[in-house]
């Protein structure tokens, strides 16, 4: 969707590590986070649609996926990208409308959590709340089998090497079993690679996968699994979902995390990709949500 605003670069500082960002229009702030393996220009679409509808539509660039935000102390967990993001709506001084895309997702529920008074509304897209995914949804037999990727980058040096191997060609394999039968648009998956061929960022990439499966993440309480969402939610799933189950997702969104409301939809012939798939459709949901919350 073309927009008359201009895209803007802008960057949010963190302690010692700098995040850039892609911005455009005016209006109530909406902040977008992508996932894995991608980048902020997985939000090209939704941009311009915002814009046009009245938004100031921010794409931030995750911790780890440029130079200026890898971590010296190697910490990919996912408290630590939430801390991040609280800093970066500290950083706008004002609540926003926040929208996650897979490991964006993962992070938005937990900084709805942490700090529900930073949020307006919150969309999730492709991944269910965080941690019934891991508590109960890797107990699912088939969504156990797609999600073998996550134990795979469990394993240092082999993994590593293997997702860097014929110019990232597992990335390319990704890309194409987690949303069948659709094919980016030229250049979209060639960004990507160029993102992950930054010195540290594949590393660091594969390290909140670690992170996720380590012992103390592994761990946790029923109580700390099943943390609280309380910001109206928006959750979105692909119909074709290759790596996150739809049924999986859909299950795991329980009304009880969600005391300000949830709502959960499916995205018809879509994927794990599906803001990029399916724009207008996902654009429309979208924007008649933040509608909803404006106040």
């Amino acid at each position: 969707m073309a927009s008359h605003f201009e895209l803007e670069r802008l960057s949010f500082r963190h302690g010692p590590l700098m995040f850039s960002a892609q911005a455009m229009g005016e209006g109530p702030t909406v902040l977008c986070l992508h996932g894995f393996p991608d980048n902020a220009s997985t939000f090209r679409h939704q941009l311009p649609a915002l814009a046009n509808a009245g938004y100031r539509a921010i794409s931030v660039t995750l911790r780890g996926y440029e130079p200026s935000s890898l971590a010296a102390d190697r910490d990919y967990s996912l408290e630590a990208v939430t801390s991040d993001i609280v800093a970066i709506i500290d950083a706008l001084g004002h609540p926003v409308h926040l929208i996650g895309h897979d490991w964006g997702a993962a992070a938005a529920y937990r900084v709805s959590a942490q700090a529900p008074d930073k949020l307006r509304s919150l969309t999730t897209l492709a991944v269910p709340h965080a941690g019934r995914f891991v508590r109960d949804g890797l107990r699912t037999g088939k969504q156990l089998r797609m999600s073998w990727y996550m134990g795979f980058f469990n394993l240092p040096w082999i993994s590593d090497w293997l997702v860097e191997r014929h110019h990232f060609a597992f990335i390319r394999r990704l890309w194409a079993a987690w949303s069948p039968g659709w094919q980016p648009e030229p250049g979209v998956l060639e960004e990507v690679i160029q993102t992950f061929s930054q010195n540290g960022v594949k590393s660091a990439a594969l390290r909140y996968y670690r992170a996720a499966l380590s012992l103390k993440a592994l761990t946790t309480s029923q109580q700390e699994a099943y943390y609280c969402v309380p910001t109206p939610t928006l959750a979105l799933s692909g119909e074709r979902d290759g790596c996150i189950d739809s049924a999986v997702f859909e299950r795991l969104t329980v009304a009880e995390d969600f005391p300000k409301g949830v709502l959960f939809h499916r995205v018809a012939g879509a994927g794990h990709f599906l803001h990029q798939e399916r724009p207008d459709s996902v654009n429309a949901l979208i924007i008649d949500w933040l509608a909803r919350h404006n106040e």
